[in-house]
């Protein structure tokens, strides 16, 4: 294969493009193969030519289907390299050079994955005085989504080395992941990273994941009219809305918000960040703003189809045009512009409704106002000003969230993230995810059994499964009560106990009350190296877990298995502090420690150990490690 490797790169050369799809985007220069396992390598190329495929001294053929997919497996190789992966046409070649073999590992979730070395704890130091290491190598997948599966990166993945000059910009937690492993398992390792900010798991599931889990139907239906007919889809999405405002306002449809009616205030001209107008009710708001304009058309004017541009909205809209929805966006980065069918408009005067969420931070309408107009056919542009405004009242549930949501809806991130790196091989998955599904912890659990189970698909039936378990963040408790990120914490360790190849990486000790995006990920990536190397068999322990809660006379004794260093620990203290005792309320009670039990003076249906946003607490073992979170029944 080497003669011909020549004759491959001048084809290459010549036919870019096609080499871009040839071989999936994963399979590129200085990429990591997974290692001891039959090994896939495809790609695209016109339906029905032969592809020739070969790799370390094999070569295999296949046939591209109808749609032009193509793919071979190749015999399990060992740990090693470097090695070339090359495949041709008739009509197009394409090769990755440097490639090795050792194992390859998919981190995946939103901000604290996607959180860079260069912006994480001791930066600096890390990366300037970090050794260069040609094994573990490290590719980037750029941020995508879609409303339906996509077959290859627009922007193929590129490999990278781990430099001074590569290592900042990387995901942080999945490095110091990597960097530790390496020091038991010395094989070249492979960081696959996809993550987007602000993601919930629903986007990161497919539909046919979603409809197992259930109560995701209608949004998958909707997502799915939306590619088959985007306009009755938009119709859909705003009766969705509606249905959400009417039950908030029983009785009140006739001056709902789409309609125009009711009663309305001015909006400064040019609209802008709510925040800043100086009104004390928008001060500090995350919800529903209502935003109302009127433009007045002819008989004529009306015939006409038309886009509506309505600038940027932060961070997500729905758009009505006479009560009925034309559309819907998320990204507060994104210039909204919707197409108006012919016949949408009437002679007259014509209401332009924007529901605008926001979910944090600022909020509104901004950008150049010269953006909203109303465009006809004929090129007349109408400008849109006079902008009025009505608050929604933050009563009940939040409303939906469009299901092509970028960040929010069902599948979006599967379909561009995910679905095309197709069946490239993997030695596991580390996922950091929660925080946008606070509040949402009943859904939870089966949501990440199913994401386990879906990222095992065509893989090992024993991918191990790393979740960092979300840090301490928020409200410290005054007194025992409802806390959504413990909740959503408990989710995730109750769908990683359920899992026998699954692991979890428990941080609600290194985390920062003030700051969502905690700086120690080195500890982060630690923990989940300990997880791995559990879930390999290795005598590690990975911190105090709860087994059981059981009535002793006029106490509860709580059990606990992996206790490092054969003990538990009260740090600085003779009794152990973080749990409650409950019946039809919850109390903090005291405990003492008996080997690797907690006693807890008193009774109760149910135990609850750190259950604060940001708790207080003091049980470790004595390798250092905290115990986790959890409420469970008493037995």
């Amino acid at each position: 294969m080497r003669r011909a490797l020549p004759i491959l790169l001048a084809a290459l050369a010549a036919s870019p493009a096609a080499a871009q799809s040839l071989l999936n985007g994963l399979f590129s220069d200085h990429a990591v193969v997974q290692r001891d396992r039959p090994l896939p390598v495809f790609g695209t190329a016109k339906p029905g030519e032969t592809v020739t495929a070969s790799f370390a001294g094999q070569t295999l053929s296949a046939k591209a289907g109808p749609d032009g997919a193509w793919r071979v497996d190749f015999p399990a190789t060992p740990a090693g390299g470097p090695y070339t992966i090359a495949a041709s046409t008739p009509s197009a070649s394409a090769t990755a050079s440097d490639v090795l073999v050792g194992d390859v590992w998919l981190c995946s979730g939103q901000s604290n994955m996607e959180m860079q070395v260069g912006a994480s704890g001791d930066a600096w130091n890390q990366i300037n005085n970090g050794a260069p290491n040609d094994t573990i190598r490290m590719a980037t997948i750029e941020k995508a989504d879609g409303r339906a599966p996509a077959a290859d990166y627009k922007k193929p993945p590129v490999w990278k080395p781990t430099n001074k000059d590569t290592v900042g910009g990387f995901s942080a937690s999945c490095f110091y992941f990597a960097r530790e492993l390496q020091k038991t398992r010395k094989v070249p390792l492979g960081l696959v990273h996809a993550s987007w900010g602000g993601s919930g798991i629903e986007a990161w599931l497919t539909p046919a994941a979603l409809h197992k889990v259930g109560g995701y139907d209608i949004a998958i239906q909707t997502l799915d009219l939306s590619i088959k007919d985007p306009v009755a889809a938009n119709r859909l999405w705003g009766e969705t809305m509606k249905n959400w405002w009417g039950a908030k306002h029983p009785g009140e449809t006739p001056t709902a918000p789409w309609t125009g009616a009711g009663a309305w205030t001015a909006a400064p001209e040019g609209l802008g960040v709510w925040e800043r107008w100086g009104v004390p009710a928008l001060a500090d708001f995350n919800g529903v703003v209502w935003f109302k304009t009127e433009v007045t058309l002819t008989a004529a004017q009306a015939k006409q189809a038309a886009t509506l541009t309505v600038g940027q909205v932060d961070e997500m809209d729905t758009t009505y045009v006479n009560g009925a929805g034309i559309g819907a966006t998320s990204g507060s980065w994104l210039d909204r512009s919707y197409p108006l069918a012919a016949g949408t408009l009437k002679a007259g005067k014509n209401t332009i409704v924007v529901a605008a969420y926001d979910t944090y931070a600022n909020g509104g309408m901004y950008g150049d106002p010269a953006k909203r107009a109303l465009t006809l056919a004929d090129g007349t542009r109408l400008p849109l000003a006079a902008w009025t405004y009505r608050i929604e009242p933050r009563i009940g549930v939040d409303p939906p969230r469009a299901p092509w949501d970028t960040l929010a809806g069902v599948s979006t991130l599967y379909n561009g993230m995910l679905a095309p790196m197709g069946p490239y091989a993997y030695a596991g998955v580390a996922w950091y995810q929660g925080e946008t599904n606070v509040g949402r912890d009943q859904t939870y659990a089966p949501l990440l059994q199913a994401l386990m189970a879906e990222r095992r698909q065509g893989q090992a039936a024993a991918l191990p499964f790393l979740v960092v378990q979300l840090a301490n963040y928020g409200a410290f408790a005054e007194r025992p009560g409802p806390a959504p990120t413990a909740a959503l914490r408990d989710a995730q360790r109750r769908a990683v106990a359920a899992d026998g190849h699954a692991g979890l990486a428990v941080t609600h000790d290194i985390g920062d009350p003030y700051d969502i995006h905690p700086g120690n990920k080195q500890e982060v990536g630690r923990r989940l190296a300990l997880a791995a190397r559990r879930l390999y068999g290795e005598a590690v322990t990975t911190g105090p877990e709860v087994v059981s809660a059981k009535r002793s006379g006029d106490t509860v004794v709580v059990s606990f298995a992996q206790v490092g260093g054969g003990r538990l620990v009260a740090r600085q203290s003779d009794r152990v502090i973080g749990f409650e005792l409950c019946d039809a309320a919850c109390r903090w009670v005291d405990g003492r420690i008996d080997g690797s039990t907690v006693v807890l003076a008193g009774a109760g249906t149910k135990v609850r150990f750190a259950w604060a946003d940001s708790p207080v607490f003091n049980l470790f073992d004595a390798a250092g490690l905290p115990a986790g979170p959890f409420e469970i029944e008493v037995n």
